[in-house]
């Protein structure tokens, strides 16, 4: 069965038709009907939000640990390794298991999606515990790559959370944990760069940030444990420490 994903986009003339200006407006639109159903999962990202906080409380030190290939691999890295600078989450506490490895950050690695030896591989080295939390996101819900990590740290115990695009899928069915958002067809078939991937990285910013809320790293709305790791950033933390001293 082939996943919407993969479909080509029929509400419209092909984009290749359209004179630049239809183009780019036909875009701004599918962007935002995939972000406006985020709003019906609201009680699912609250959920995941919760039980991942009463997880990585109860195990001080697990990590969240990313999962992905090509675009949802990129994406996933670029939330996690977010969190020590904005937040000062301890970075033992995060890490990624990525198709292709930290090549594919930079470069394209398609092939790497399908080599679960190297799945294996990159899982055993982070030795994958109980106390961990493995997010596992794939646009078609299908990745042998992805789905694979998913389902040996099931085995390990580990806490499962899937993101993907279609409807019953694999790793949905794979995980403890999965959040649907059905984004169907994208403007150019089979993008999921585009539509899929804009929704990814809003719900995972939503989840990371929330979830460091809850843990207390921010305070009156501001990053009350920022790392100042230049210029602007001790900028920023001298703006912070002034209004806390402000408000005391």
């Amino acid at each position: 069965m082939i996943s919407k994903t993969e479909l080509p986009f029929t509400k419209s003339e092909p984009i290749d038709f359209l004179e630049t200006t239809k183009a780019i407006q036909l875009m701004i639109k599918e962007q935002i009907v995939g972000l406006e159903l985020i709003y019906g999962e609201l009680n699912t990202i609250n959920k995941i939000i919760e039980v991942m906080y009463k997880h990585l409380k109860k195990h001080t030190n697990g990590r969240i640990i990313y999962c992905g290939a090509g675009t949802s691999g990129r994406i996933g890295v670029q939330d996690g390794s977010e969190l020590y600078p904005t937040f000062g989450w301890p970075k033992r506490r995060f890490n990624f298991i990525i198709a292709g490895r930290t090549k594919a950050l930079t470069s394209s690695i398609e092939n790497s999606e399908d080599n679960l030896e190297d799945a294996e591989n990159q899982l055993k080295k982070l030795k994958i515990s109980d106390k961990d939390i493995i997010i596992g996101i794939s646009a078609s819900g299908s990745t042998p790559f992805t789905c694979y990590v998913v389902k040996e740290a099931k085995k390990k115990k580990a806490l499962t959370i899937s993101i993907s695009n279609n409807k019953n899928s694999k790793i949905e069915k794979l995980s403890d944990l999965s959040l649907i958002l059905n984004t169907k067809e994208e403007i150019i078939a089979g993008s999921t760069r585009l539509k899929a991937g804009t929704v990814q990285k809003v719900t995972l910013n939503i989840i990371s940030s929330l979830l460091m809320v809850k843990f207390g790293f921010v305070k009156h709305g501001l990053m009350s444990h920022l790392k100042p790791l230049n210029k602007k950033l001790k900028k920023r933390k001298e703006i912070i420490e002034s209004f806390y001293k402000s408000i005391n």
